[in-house]
């Protein structure tokens, strides 16, 4: 088992060219009927966390963004189409548009809520023409027009989202008819090994539980979501990356140089030291490998959807089959 210092060595050398613009900073607490998630506190957070030592630490912990990147760039490649332009949604400093070419597109638009984290690597490592807007990804219809986007992706935002189907319809009203939407967030079951210790920890030594780390969807859900936020043509499938880390201890800063530590309203500010240290120790009694390592689970939902548009292919009507498929089988 690899340590998390070690989970993914693959990087790729990009060229650059860089246009930049930018919005009026948002105020993030505004958006939405649903308010699950501080926004204005993961703004913050991630702008942290991509400060930390002029960025070098956030760079160093984006294993679990580069990898989830990488997967999501080997089901774009499956689809034979070069688009002009591609909208990267809660980009960050650009994970997934670092692996573009221009053989993929001419220019990516990065869109993020944190103006330091959009501008970590701001001159290096992308091939592709670059834009900036630093805007709220929850009112991505205020950052961008109606039908005015070919291709959109979102690489590990949407789980932070506080109105999933909104953004979900958001998302394909910025389409163009025919437009691509390809994404990936983090699903029901990630971090289950430190959810299950901390629970079990604070049930031992405060008798009660408080939420720690935050609510997510499950794959079940979203091709429901997708449907019904009017996409066409969708796939959704299941990935899980499971990385080692010497303890608990290594596990919950790299969490936090990644800008993901838990933002819930109501979350509490502080943990007992006692319960971190009991939470550890279940943690590595339940969970730990025989090397003294333990595993942390990400897994990873991911979605393709398209606008509709009269151009797609539609299944033919019902009956109108001519093979019986008992001479198939």
């Amino acid at each position: 088992m690899l340590f998390h210092h070690q989970c993914f060595a693959r990087r790729l050398t990009r060229s650059l060219a860089v246009v930049s613009r930018s919005h009026p900073s948002p105020d993030l607490n505004s958006a939405g009927p649903f308010q699950i998630f501080d926004r204005e506190a993961k703004r913050m957070q991630k702008d942290r966390a991509a400060r930390k030592n002029h960025g070098a630490r956030s760079r160093t912990v984006d294993y679990v963004f580069d990898e989830v990147a990488e997967g999501l760039f080997v089901r774009f490649e499956d689809i034979k189409r070069k688009f002009d332009t591609l909208l990267e949604l809660g980009s960050g400093a650009g994970r997934f548009s670092k692996l573009l070419e221009t053989q993929h597109t001419r220019k990516s638009v990065l869109l993020d809520c944190s103006r330091e984290s959009l501008y970590r690597d701001e001159n290096r490592g992308f091939e592709v023409l670059i834009d900036r807007i630093n805007y709220d990804e929850e009112r991505l219809l205020e950052a961008v027009q109606p039908n005015s986007q070919e291709a959109i992706v979102s690489c590990l935002s949407l789980h932070w989202v506080n109105d999933l189907p909104g953004i979900l319809v958001q998302i394909k009203e910025a389409l163009k008819p025919d437009g691509l939407f390809l994404g990936a967030l983090l699903g029901g079951e990630t971090l289950f090994e430190l959810r299950t210790s901390l629970q079990l920890a604070q049930v031992d030594r405060e008798g009660g539980i408080s939420p720690h780390i935050s609510p997510m969807t499950d794959i079940r859900d979203m091709s429901n979501l997708m449907g019904r936020a009017g996409f066409n043509l969708i796939t959704v499938d299941l990935d899980e990356i499971t990385c080692g880390y010497p303890s608990m201890w290594e596990l919950m800063d790299d969490l936090r140089d990644m800008g993901e530590s838990n933002a819930v309203l109501g979350r509490p500010h502080f943990i007992h030291r006692d319960t971190l240290a009991a939470a550890s120790a279940i943690y590595k009694e339940m969970y730990g490998n025989e090397d003294g390592s333990i595993p942390a689970t990400f897994q990873v939902i991911y979605l393709i959807g398209w606008k509709p548009a009269a151009t797609q292919p539609k299944p033919l009507p019902r009956g109108s089959a001519k093979t019986n498929l008992k001479d198939i089988l």
